[in-house]
């Protein structure tokens, strides 16, 4: 809202201008944006309700001196309205100034003032990711406060790992959007609960931004043709760079090494065949008999047609499982 929205002739004199500056502690103090430093250089008055708001030691220490108090919207307007026009900042709180701007709100709906401009200045943003700060540090007060989370080890919650990972397979083949978004964030829990807990070893610590330190490493690397010279046109140029910069970091003497062998039996199976097929190996299935190489040569047989063994298994099962429960219905009638 502006002075223009009132009924004030245009040819009235100044009636100045309240900016209410806002500021996000996702972001280090005192990196505010350039508009936020001229708004605050150029003001007559500037205004904080919080003692210990983060910005005040910077903007002192940048020459802005800063009044303590929450004005009342009636004294801000008339100082504003004041002396053909003054401009007044007032730094915001993380939460908010309603009292000040719903007695602005009534002062301009009034329609009978001459009200300063009225501006929504944002001194900091969001980067996108800004909330994951949020939650390492939630992480940290849990890990330090929560006597159950305090305690845990790596090795104890490797099952609900397990068991959110499996969820979240669940989500992506139902096509369940919400359940899809909510997953995400069991799987990233698990992956910051378990960085904090290494966080506390005594003997070889990390950090999760050591995790994502190295992440971040390994993708660029394994992109060149993004963030290097080289040049790939089709997924399949992709994959080779990616293999190839991968072998180099690993030194594997084994296609088979890096292979977990505790996943489920049919996904191990197209891995190894996967591994083999991609280095042009030339293997036979071993002799055996019994269910267990039937299930893998049919595996194998999937992964070379291009499907996922696990997830056809799996979508078959949910069809049985759908079956059972009609056969259930039918027979409570």
């Amino acid at each position: 809202m502006t002075a223009a929205d009132s009924p004030v002739p245009a040819d009235a004199a100044p009636t100045g201008r309240i900016v209410l500056l806002t500021t996000t502690h996702r972001v280090a103090p005192g990196l505010l944006s350039w508009p936020a430093w001229q708004a605050l250089h150029g003001a007559d008055r500037v205004l904080s309700g919080d003692p210990d708001h983060p910005q005040l030691p910077y903007l002192r220490e940048a020459g802005v001196a800063v009044e303590p108090g929450s004005p009342a919207a009636r004294e801000l307007v008339d100082y504003c309205v004041a002396e053909g026009g003054r401009t007044a900042v007032v730094l915001t709180s993380a939460e908010g100034e309603s009292e000040l701007t719903d007695g602005l709100a009534r002062l301009a709906g009034s329609g009978r003032e001459a009200m300063p401009d009225l501006e929504l200045l944002p001194g900091s943003y969001d980067l996108p990711g800004a909330r994951l700060l949020d939650l390492v540090q939630v992480m940290d007060r849990i890990r330090a406060e929560c006597p159950w989370s305090g305690t845990r080890t790596n090795e104890e919650l490797v099952k609900y790992g397990i068991e959110e990972a499996y969820e979240l397979v669940e989500a992506i083949e139902e096509g369940d959007r919400e359940a899809l978004l909510e997953e995400l964030g069991d799987v990233l829990l698990q992956v910051v609960f378990h960085a904090r807990i290494a966080q506390d070893d005594p003997e070889d610590p990390f950090s999760i931004d050591d995790v994502a330190g190295g992440i971040v490493d390994k993708l660029i690397h394994r992109h060149p043709h993004v963030f290097g010279d080289e040049a790939a046109e089709t997924p399949e140029d992709v994959q080779r760079h990616w293999l190839r910069t991968k072998a180099a970091e690993k030194q594997r003497d084994s296609v088979t090494e890096g292979v977990p062998l505790g996943q489920p039996a049919l996904a191990l199976t197209a891995k190894l065949a996967s591994r083999a097929r991609t280095a042009a190996l030339d293997v036979a299935l071993p002799d055996g008999t019994g269910i267990g190489y039937e299930l893998l040569a049919l595996a194998v047989r999937a992964e070379a047609d291009g499907v996922d063994p696990e997830a056809a298994l799996r979508a078959a099962a949910r069809a049985y499982r759908d079956t059972i429960r009609a056969a259930e219905g039918s027979v409570g009638r």
